[in-house]
């Protein structure tokens, strides 16, 4: 089969389109012929040699794909050879087949096409987890999401707003913030040319907000405390600005803050299938509603992955970036 392949890991690294070995699924395992894989940071910082996968996991880059069930490992009885679905990776995506534990693969949601499916575990997995297992975002409360314009920020938009949050988010342009209004973002704060803890402190009235999804770390770390409300709840998920930060945590205490930090991929297949329950109860009947929606800024080829990484690195996308097999 054809696969992705990077040479030269680091900061100049090649993503080359080679041949390798195709898969066979394990016992609870299912082999997927891809159709779409999505892209993310995570493997921007794989192929500069900064995260490696898991122990067992393919070296092959991808964390997510959508595509058929192309055959099925001993013990799986809840799929079928034919099925349509999308499915959250430890690694493996940019290839023609992959292999994916049945803990977590979804089934397409009616209405969503197979490719524009690629855009949606990797990010509502991790939004769902993020923000309502690990932040316990309540009904009623209000939430910061930087990288509105990103993959992830562009789904916990939506799923904030369909779910009646005032959701409140940062980006970089003038174009990006008004695509994150449209998807139900209440305010969209330009970070360029605005300081989001004054906007968001004026638009709530000095209290703040309940919970705050970051990206970014580095200075935004005391930035969010100081935004964030009594009792908030401040979740990473990555540190793109860095990962150390001169912080004063008194404010932490006065505030009665949490300070939370998830990943995801090193999780078990028991932990991610909780995950991928929880996102088929809640979310997929947003999405397949049409109150959602898989927001795909540009599709290449699996031969223009080099191409799909240099849109990501300079941050010019609005949604996913996906790539047909």
């Amino acid at each position: 089969m054809k696969a992705i392949r990077v040479e030269n890991p680091g900061p100049d690294y090649r993503l080359v389109l080679d041949e390798a070995s195709k898969p066979a699924p394990k016992p609870g395992e299912v082999l997927i012929k891809v159709a779409a894989a999505g892209l993310n940071h995570a493997d921007l910082a794989q192929a500069q040699g900064r995260y490696p996968p898991p122990p067992g996991a393919s070296e092959v880059l991808g964390l997510e794909v959508s595509g058929e069930i192309a055959a099925l490992g001993e013990g799986v009885a809840d799929f079928k050879v034919g099925e349509q679905v999308c499915v959250l990776l430890a690694g493996g995506g940019y290839a023609e087949y992959c292999t994916a534990p049945v803990e977590c693969v979804l089934p397409v949601p009616k209405g969503i096409d197979l490719v524009g499916a690629a855009a949606l575990p990797e990010v509502y997995f991790t939004v769902w987890t993020n923000l309502f297992d690990a932040a316990r975002l309540a009904p009623g409360e209000r939430v910061l999401i930087h990288g509105g314009s990103s993959g992830i920020g562009t789904a916990a938009i939506q799923l904030c707003a369909a779910r009646g949050h005032d959701a409140f988010t940062t980006a970089g342009t003038a174009e990006k913030c008004a695509a994150c209004e449209r998807l139900g973002a209440k305010r969209a704060i330009n970070y360029q040319e605005e300081d989001f803890v004054e906007v968001v402190k004026q638009l709530t009235g000095g209290r703040g907000v309940d919970v705050i999804l970051d990206m970014v770390g580095g200075d935004y770390i005391q930035r969010n405390i100081a935004v964030a409300a009594l009792w908030g709840r401040i979740v990473n998920i990555a540190y793109q600005s860095g990962m150390t930060a001169t912080v004063n945590f008194g404010p932490v205490l006065m505030k009665r803050l949490s300070l939370l930090a998830t990943t995801l991929r090193a999780r078990t297949n028991v932990e991610k299938g909780a995950v991928r329950d929880a996102v088929q109860r809640e979310v997929w009947p947003l999405l397949e509603s049409g109150k959602i929606k898989p927001v795909i800024d540009r599709t290449f080829s699996l031969a223009d992955a080099q191409a799909a990484h240099a849109r990501m690195h300079k941050s010019e996308h609005i949604g996913k970036i996906l790539l047909t097999a």
